[in-house]
This record gives C-alpha cells, structure tokens and sequence, in this order.
C-alpha cells in the first residue's frame, strides 16, 4: 500500500475510510436534508472511496464512497489501504 502523502497525480486512487455521520435504517450514510429517509441516528461507516483531492496542508482527502456515491472530507488518520485503481468495463 502506498502512503496518502507520496501518491502521485494523473492515476486514480481509492483508500479505505472511517466517518460518524447520520446513518439511514441500513447503516449507510445519507445526503444531508433527503427527503423520505429514516435515519436511524448518528453512526460509524466504514468505505472505500476514489480520491478526488488530497490538501496535504490541512490533511485531509476528499472522497466521493463507492458505494453510495456521497463525497466525504476525510482526515489523514481516517484513511488506510491506499492504492491505485483500475477501472473495468
């Protein structure tokens, strides 16, 4: 794995993460102020992310989750298991 500070710009790159946000019945994160979902409260979620930015200043990359298609702000210490990716048709 590669750390998030020596990644490299012009390839596309994921990381596994950790946030608290407001979690639907499910256990997936909710866009803030969707109508019609039940939230079951604040929790913890865990993903996989493709990086769109990486603010080495503030430390911190912002994401957007494989799975629900929401873009995270997530610190340094929140991500691991950074690696390259390879998109399939």
């Amino acid at each position: 794995m590669t750390n998030i500070k020596d990644i490299t710009t012009g390839k596309p790159w994921a990381c596994k993460f950790k946030i608290t946000k407001m979690l639907d019945q499910n256990g997936k994160p909710v866009k803030s102020g969707k109508l019609g979902v039940v939230y079951s409260g604040p929790g913890n979620y865990e993903g996989v992310g493709l990086i769109k930015f990486r603010d080495l200043k503030n430390s911190l990359v912002q994401l957007i989750d494989v799975e629900t298609n929401i873009e995270f702000v997530v610190p340094f210490s929140d991500i691991w298991d950074v690696d390259t990716v390879e998109f399939i048709d």
